[in-house]
């Protein structure tokens, strides 16, 4: 088999095809954060890779085990090597999600993670939302069709079985580099229509569809965008429990696909 990437666009096809008509044996979870990636490391007691396939130097970090008839890897791009820091943002999201489908070349993207939401659309502390579309609300370019390509909406793979027996949320993702909202990011976030607000998803819908991976979006809300306070201090105040909270829908989430094909999604 040919690596996610590479070959003719008939190949590609062919591919997917296949992948269709069998159940889904390999999920790669990508994280952004150690504190949002630990509890699901501990429930399905994942293993660190210490001999993964990814650059040398970097500090990206590789889990893997098996749950139920599926391959899981997850993937979190670790502590910045100058400050020590979580590696948020789009870039990072970028190079590992990159990096993981063609070393590891999963069926299915699970982007897991916590998120602003926005009590106009309904969002509140603790909600978990399947995502529907992502795009970006940072990338403005004043130009035709630029603009468009700047923004970036995608729509993700649709799982209407999925969201139907998990009972979830739903709503659009908007995803920028920033923890806060500028008026810019205000207006663009009202014109794309979101829900909730991150700093990874639309890198990683960008990189899944340019390499034919499928994927979806599990966002946990930790902060309320429209609210009274502060991002930043909300966002710690509620990162453990909402945490715990998105293990638990992550774990329903597996257990859902275990033995699916992707249409029984």
């Amino acid at each position: 088999m040919a690596p996610h990437g590479e070959g003719s666009d008939a190949s590609v096809e062919a591919m997917v095809a296949q992948v269709e008509k069998h159940p889904i044996s390999s999920i790669l979870i990508i994280i952004a954060m150690q504190t949002e990636a630990l509890p699901v490391v501990n429930k399905f007691q994942l293993i660190e890779n210490p001999h993964s396939s990814f650059p040398k130097g970097v500090p990206w970090i590789h889990y893997h085990g098996a749950y139920k008839d599926i391959i899981i890897n997850l993937v979190w791009p670790g502590k910045d090597l100058t400050f020590g820091v979580d590696s948020v943002g789009t870039i990072s999201a970028s190079l590992v999600t990159y990096a993981s489908i063609q070393a590891l070349q999963p069926d299915l993207i699970i982007n897991a993670g916590t998120a602003g939401g926005f009590k106009e659309k309904g969002a509140a502390i603790g909600d978990v939302f399947l995502v529907s579309h992502v795009a970006f609300h940072d990338r403005r370019i004043p130009i035709p069709v630029f603009d468009l390509y700047g923004v970036g909406l995608r729509q993700t793979y649709s799982t209407p079985n999925l969201l139907k027996a998990l009972n979830l949320k739903t709503g659009k993702l908007s995803t920028g580099d920033s923890l806060d909202m500028s008026p810019h990011d205000e207006a663009s976030i009202a014109a794309n229509d979101a829900t909730v607000k991150d700093m990874e998803g639309a890198a990683v819908a960008y990189v899944a569809e340019l390499l034919k991976v499928p994927a979806i979006f599990v966002k946990a809300v930790t902060d309320i965008v429209d609210g009274e306070k502060p991002t930043a201090e909300e966002f710690l105040q509620n990162l453990a429990a909402v945490t715990a909270t998105l293990e638990e829908v992550v774990t329903q989430v597996i257990d859902f696909i275990s033995g699916k094909c992707l249409p029984e999604l």
